[in-house]
């Protein structure tokens, strides 16, 4: 069974390094490493049992006896956003321990799959443009890429190896996370503090291993922790809302073991996450895909105890047509808004015949936009429209939506540049279902803040749906702040999971 986090009521999360008797504070904290301003900032290691520790940041000094198990841990109020570099001094024992350059500013944790550890040198090697967009802010990043740590059946005490806090530089940005790097880029350049971002991505991964196990209790989810400890993965597979399980990293709460619980509670203001692929792809089912969102997010903010914590994530863009998983995936991430405290990026616009697009200026926008409006006060749109309702009128159909601004346009997305508006009547992307369930094309026209849908073969529609499709092209409906819609689907027992032959 996996070890509890918690230490009774108090919540204590300790992930210091494992060695007994010598002094250490938790690896996350390195040189050059961000804090979170405005929080409560814990700070926790190792020592010998019973021994004193000595912490000192920022004019303030807290002390700790190193408990039973040699944990010890100390908490300094919430500071102001600093970038003049401090040193955090830890002594005891006659040894000391000094961690250098340490700002105060804004904090993230990011993880997913390889859309999320796309690198920015991949990315400008792809696309010229976003190197364009590259420039020198004050912030730092943290990298756990290489952390290797498949077969570990719970949750690791501290991060298996040293991991280092980078400054960013024209050298050192190539190797962070693009959608990483341009995130803390617009929200340092918009609120003029340092932020940093702790990646904890993993390519190739399904949702389930950055689940907690104690998370898979649910109906739509217990079957899958029971059958991946019972090893039987062909079952696994065909259950629904089942997982491939390729390698031992795939398995529920896995790389939540090593990438997720050791920095626990590292002071941070919220999360971000683009994964998905590998739970859409050749012969995987999407469905529950919200439901395993909805764990994922209860575990990490059980984690760090605090049940506000936001968590932003990317929906799927365009891909292959052959892939129908990704439009059934797709809806999945639109249903999970109802996770309290949640925004999604839609990147449906963004074209790219790779399943790895370069264009993540773009994600990275749309995704600070939550966090702009949501978490620092800050007056801009977050989202393109949602939609909300549908109601039959005669032979049409009026679609509703959220989140149209000051209403809806039809525009054209060509690289990284704005969209720009198209002076068309028709608008592309939509069919209607007849009785029968079948799809047609259908015309569609904006009106105001709502699209009327029709078909000449379809007298009495009883379904909508937008930009469904694995690639779609013509998914041009935005609102006026230039954010396109989320593709859509008003009755989901009608979208096919896979494709039918």
């Amino acid at each position: 069974m996996m070890r509890c986090l918690f230490w009774a009521s108090a919540c204590w999360f300790f992930t210091a390094a494992i060695s007994l008797g010598k002094l250490s504070v938790a690896k996350i904290f390195s040189d050059h490493g961000v804090l979170q301003r405005g929080q409560e900032i814990p700070v926790w290691g190792r020592a010998e049992s019973g021994s004193q520790v000595i912490v000192q940041f920022s004019g303030s000094k807290k002390r700790a006896t190193a408990n039973r198990e040699g944990r010890w841990q100390v908490v300094f109020s919430a500071l102001e956003a600093n970038a003049d570099g401090q040193s955090l001094i830890v002594e005891g024992e006659g040894q000391k321990i000094e961690v250098q350059d340490l700002v105060v500013g804004e904090v993230w944790y990011a993880s997913g799959q390889s859309n999320m550890e796309m690198t920015l040198g991949s990315c400008t090697e792809k696309n010229e443009q976003i190197s364009e967009r590259a420039s020198e802010p004050a912030n730092r990043f943290i990298r756990m890429v290489k952390l290797r740590n498949p077969d570990a059946p719970d949750v690791l005490e501290d991060l298996p190896r040293e991991v280092s806090w980078r400054r960013d530089s024209p050298k050192n940005r190539q190797s962070f996370s693009a959608l990483s790097y341009f995130f803390a880029k617009k929200l340092s350049e918009t609120l003029h503090v340092p932020v940093g971002v702790i990646e904890g991505s993993w390519g190739g991964k399904p949702i389930e291993g950055f689940i907690a196990r104690e998370e898979f209790d649910t109906p739509q989810l217990k079957a899958i922790l029971e059958l991946a400890d019972q090893n039987q993965l062909e079952a696994l597979k065909e259950l629904e809302g089942g997982v491939i399980v390729r390698n031992s990293a795939g398995l529920p709460g896995r790389i939540y073991h090593s990438r997720v619980a050791p920095i626990a509670p590292y002071a941070l203001k919220g999360f971000l996450w683009y994964q998905g692929e590998s739970n859409a792809g050749a012969g995987e089912d999407p469905r529950n895909y919200r439901f395993k969102t909805a764990a994922l997010v209860r575990g990490w903010r059980r984690l760090w105890a605090n049940q506000e914590l936001p968590f932003y994530y990317v929906q799927l863009p365009s891909y292959h047509d052959r892939v129908t998983g990704w439009i059934r995936l797709r809806e999945e991430q639109r249903l999970a808004l109802s996770i309290p405290q949640t925004g999604m990026a839609v990147s449906i616009d963004l074209l790219d015949q790779d399943i790895h697009p370069s264009n993540k200026f773009d994600v990275a926008d749309r995704l600070a936009r939550w966090a702009l409006a949501k978490n620092y006060g800050v007056e801009v749109s977050v989202s393109g429209p949602l939609f909300e309702s549908v109601q039959r009128e005669g032979t049409k159909m009026r679609v509703k939506f959220r989140h149209t601004g000051k209403g809806l346009i039809q525009a054209q997305k060509k690289g990284i540049s704005p969209p720009v508006e198209i002076q068309s009547v028709d608008l592309e992307g939509f069919k209607v279902a007849d009785q029968k369930g079948n799809w047609h094309e259908a015309q569609a026209q904006i009106s105001g803040h709502e699209v009327l849908v029709s078909s000449r073969l379809v007298q009495v529609p009883v379904a909508v749906k937008y930009g469904c499709e694995g690639e779609a092209q013509n998914a041009r409906l935005y609102n006026r702040s230039g954010l396109p819609a989320s593709p859509f689907c008003s009755e989901l027992s009608l979208l096919p999971w896979e494709r039918q032959e």
